[in-house]
C-alpha cells in the first residue's frame, strides 16, 4: 500500500486544490454569461400592455354587437 492512502484524512490533507478553484471560476463566468444573455433576450420581448389588451376586448364586443344586429335587421327584412 503506497504512503499516500496511508495518512489518515482531515482538513489540511483533503481539499478540492487548484483543479477544483478553476473548474468553480469557469461555472460562475458561465453563470453570469447566461444571466446576461437572459436579460438581453428579457428586453426583446414585446409584451402587450394592459390597456391594449382592454381596448381589443372592448373592439371584439363591439363587432359582436354590430355582429348580431346586423343578422338581426337582415331576418327582420326577409320576414316583411
Amino acid at each position: 500500500m503506497p504512503a499516500v492512502y496511508a495518512m489518515p484524512l482531515n482538513d489540511d490533507t483533503v481539499s478540492p486544490g487548484m483543479l477544483g478553484f478553476v473548474v468553480f471560476l469557469l461555472l460562475l463566468a458561465a453563470t453570469v454569461f447566461l444571466i446576461r444573455s437572459m436579460g438581453k433576450q428579457m428586453k426583446k420581448i414585446q409584451a402587450p400592455r394592459e390597456a391594449d389588451l382592454r381596448q381589443q376586448e372592448w373592439e371584439r364586443a363591439e363587432a359582436a354587437k354590430a355582429a348580431k344586429a346586423g343578422t338581426a335587421a337582415k331576418g327582420s327584412d326577409d320576414d316583411a
